[in-house]
């Protein structure tokens, strides 16, 4: 997810929790918030289908998202193509560095990530920052056995894995190409024509959500490791020079940060700070990612992260993704285990650069200057009736190194003979040979290579951490209970309207109810079927934050009864006033107990 792009998890620190995923697995099931894909024909790990609760959950996230990270931020949006040519990975480093540690088991055949062995099995957090050989070692020396039969894996071999899908781009072999391993590349691939879109005026964002898939070689954990799953991801191009983020936005926001630092301290912890503080202090290098954790935050919360179990960890060197110059990863506790749900990534002008580079075309902007200003520029006009017989093939190569030393290195050319590099073999060339010149050139702008601030969000793993942090056991009247306590704006049905009876014309008025309701865009469901306390226990267990019952008073008055979640406390509104109030509770613009 870019994923972060590269997820990972942490060591299980307290086995007692393990039944908490138990009771969301269940759950999901049983009230259809996820299940396994093609259960009839015994499925297949890393892939699940959301059902009709889990899909509006995560629709909802998914817009609440939109709203903050493109629709306030004045960012565009794109929806490239899932598959996309064997070239775009070959330019961005996926064909070579985009790789797990896999090890296979000699008993059962069975293949497992390495490091996943090591954190299930030490104290080790993040063995995924390791080298291959050391896991290797660390396996040996903790005598760890395959979890499927118990057969000893000291010894065995710890190999990469590339986890790109493969595939052929019609008929034959011809035409090679991947399934994206994140959205990203589909918005690197067209930054020419979405630069003319923002009419080459940085910073500019593109964002996109849509499927991506990793070939895992061990799902696990339901949706926390799959090998399809969403993403929300931010591409904010921006000048390194001269763009700063509007930072007094977020500057007080308060963030809970691990960074690389206190990871390797032995008394390390969680340390809270303000962005600026975190920022002046130097444990956020950059103000962009720091504007974006803080951004970030109070997002975090609205959609019912628990923040005591959340927390903002730097990537260690060794973690860091092939394009990234420094990483942070938003994650939440599940079941014992820290688990990313974000990354935030400062990718710098490698993706860009590596486009331009395999394509020959331009993935710069040109940036005006306010007035044209000149400047002296060194020059070369390589004289190529004496380059060609002292250098023969290599001439050509050699008057491009010359006009590459000429701009990086203008003094070289002071002596009578300037030394260039083509291919490892050093050749000096006369000086005079190379009509070497300094002129003075008016410009109106310069060309502009922009780096790349990425916050990428995995929607399937804040799904799942939502549902693991509302979750919540009590008593009503004697009888236990189960519910989501899911904030209102997120929730998958925002009320149920349930008749008190089937009978009297209750029913006939409270359908009418719910059609009212439905009109005025709410999400209803409605209910009829057994005791009224079974219709609140079905619809606290799945989160509606709100039911509406319909009684004889309701026939009298037109007032009906409308029921928190949490607090199962009721009040009475008027029939007109219904829809008008639901939407108010649900944005969260007045409270239940304003009523």
């Amino acid at each position: 997810m870019s994923g972060g792009d590269r997820p990972g998890t942490g060591h299980r620190t307290d086995g007692g929790v393990a039944s908490e995923i138990d009771r969301i697995a269940e759950l999901a099931k049983r009230r259809g918030f996820f299940i396994q894909t093609a259960s009839v024909y015994g499925g297949v790990g890393g892939f699940y289908t959301y059902g009709p609760q889990g899909t509006p959950l995560k629709d909802s996230i998914t817009d609440s998202w939109r709203d903050l990270f493109v629709t306030r931020q004045g960012n565009m949006e794109v929806d490239a193509p899932t598959v996309m040519p064997e070239a775009v990975f070959d330019a961005s480093g996926h064909l070579d560095t985009f790789d797990d540690m896999i090890l296979e088991c000699p008993g059962c055949d069975g293949s497992h990530r390495a490091d996943h062995l090591v954190e299930d099995n030490t104290d080790i957090d993040e063995a995924e920052s390791l080298p291959p050989a050391e896991v290797g070692e660390i396996i040996a020396d903790n005598d760890i056995v395959c979890p499927t039969c118990g057969v000893a894996l000291a010894g065995e071999p710890v190999e990469e894995f590339n986890l790109m899908f493969e595939t052929n781009i019609g008929p034959g072999t011809a035409s090679p190409g991947y399934l994206r391993p994140e959205t990203a590349q589909g918005i690197f691939v067209d930054f020419p024509q979405l630069a003319e879109y923002a009419r080459n005026q940085l910073p500019f964002g593109v964002a996109q959500v849509g499927r991506a898939y990793r070939n895992e070689i061990s799902p696990r954990k339901a949706l926390v490791r799959v090998r399809e799953f969403s993403q929300a991801e931010l591409e904010q191009f921006i000048d390194p020079e001269t763009d700063e983020p509007p930072l007094d936005r977020v500057a007080d926001v308060t963030l809970p940060l691990y960074a690389a630092r206190q990871q390797e301290a032995d008394d390390g912890g969680v340390k809270s700070l303000t962005v600026q503080e975190a920022v002046d202090s130097g444990v956020i290098e950059s103000d962009w990612i720091a504007f974006y954790l803080g951004l970030a935050r109070d997002w975090y919360e609205s959609i019912g992260v628990d923040m005591d179990r959340f927390r903002y960890r730097q990537h260690l060197p060794g973690e860091l993704s092939h394009y990234a110059a420094d990483c942070w990863d938003a994650e939440t506790e599940i079941g014992g285990d820290w688990v990313e749900v974000t990354g935030f990534a400062y990718r710098g002008s490698y993706d860009l650069d590596k486009h331009a580079d395999h394509s020959g075309e331009s993935f710069s902007v040109f940036k005006q200057y306010d007035e044209p200003v000149t400047v002296e520029r060194p020059t070369v006009d390589p004289d190529m009736s004496e380059l060609g017989p002292a250098f023969g093939g290599v001439a050509a190569d050699i008057a491009d190194a010359l006009a590459e030393r000429a701009g990086r290195d203008p003094d070289a050319f002071a002596g009578e003979t300037v030394t260039v590099v083509v291919d490892d073999e050093r050749y000096d060339v006369p000086v005079e040979h190379t009509g070497f010149a300094v002129e003075e050139v008016t410009e109106s702008g310069e060309h502009v290579t922009p780096h790349v601030v990425e916050p990428s969000f995995g929607l399937g793993r804040l799904v799942y951490t939502v549902l693991v942090h509302a979750y919540r056991e009590d008593q009503v009247d004697g009888d236990d209970r189960q519910y989501l306590s899911v904030p209102p704006a997120v929730a998958p049905t925002t009320v149920g309207v349930f008749p008190l009876m089937d009978r009297d014309g209750l029913d006939e008025y409270a359908r009418e109810v719910a059609g009212q309701l439905r009109s005025a865009g709410l999400s209803v469901t409605y209910d009829e079927a057994g005791a009224i306390g079974r219709r609140y226990r079905r619809q606290d267990e799945v989160g509606t934050p709100f039911c509406v019952t319909i009684d004889y008073d309701t026939l009298e008055a037109d007032t009906v009864t409308v029921r928190e979640r949490d607090s199962t406390d009721q009040r009475r509104v008027p029939t007109a006033e219904l829809a008008e109030t639901l939407g108010l509770l649900r944005d969260g613009d007045l409270l239940f107990d304003e009523l």
